[in-house]
């Protein structure tokens, strides 16, 4: 082989990867990690989609009804980018915890933790996992799948067992009241759950996929289900999936 030869395939290696990239396909895949807990970290979200935020917002439903489909491991983290991820790490920064996010916070104090029941998606086994947004993984806490459990303790609502993935926010109330006292729990928590799901809403529509809010539940039952931390308070829960 010639050395122009080389060089020409060289070039051409080159060239391809840089289509990849900017076709914007993942540049990290899902790995799975095995240990004390079982881990995933998440494929690198993307950050520029097909689909405007004006467009996004122009079609942007509740939809309570879904289909069996399984979503990608793509799609889950992408939603789960869109509701808490990191945008701009800052470690010398310890009480932003990893860094500013793609939600705003008050004092960027961020005073949420993401639960997300896996039904049906593809390369993760089914399970109740946490989400870890300074390093973009998740990590299994149960092993059970407790969507139909969760749709008992939410009243009976279909869509939470019918949908393959369900987000569950969880609040931590005293990460608001060591800087704004009673505002912070009666305020500004509130406020920044209505940030975090607006994104989860846009995110989902800019995949093709439907999400809805639900905040009708037994308080004691899911804390129950879902064995949080006493700390930890659940206001809201957030079905996923192909709607029908």
């Amino acid at each position: 082989m010639t050395k122009i030869s080389v060089k020409k395939i060289y070039l051409l290696v080159i060239v391809l990867f840089t289509l990849v990239i900017t076709e914007g396909h993942s540049q990290t895949p899902l790995t799975k990690v095995d240990g004390d807990q079982l881990t995933y970290i998440l494929p690198s979200p993307q950050t520029d989609g097909k689909i405007s935020v004006e467009h996004a917002l122009a079609n942007r439903r509740s939809h309570r009804s879904y289909t069996d489909q399984a979503i990608s491991a793509e799609q889950l983290s992408q939603v789960l980018w869109a509701a808490y991820g990191i945008t701009s790490p800052r470690p010398d920064s310890p009480n932003l915890r990893g860094g500013l996010r793609t939600a705003p916070s008050a004092g960027g104090l961020y005073p949420y933790e993401i639960y997300i029941l896996v039904g049906k998606v593809n390369g993760i086994e089914t399970g109740l996992y946490h989400y870890v947004s300074q390093e973009h993984k998740i990590v299994k806490v149960r092993d059970q799948d407790l969507r139909e459990s969760l749709s008992v303790a939410s009243f009976g609502q279909n869509q939470i067992k019918e949908a393959p993935v369900t987000l569950l926010y969880a609040a931590i109330y005293g990460r608001m009241v060591a800087r704004y006292g009673a505002r912070g729990t009666d305020r500004f928590v509130y406020i920044d759950l209505g940030h975090s799901a607006q994104n989860v809403y846009l995110q989902a529509e800019a995949l093709n996929l439907g999400t809805c809010s639900v905040g009708g539940f037994n308080d004691e039952q899911v804390i129950e289900l879902m064995q949080l931390p006493e700390e930890e308070i659940p206001l809201y829960i957030m079905p996923l999936g192909h709607y029908k």
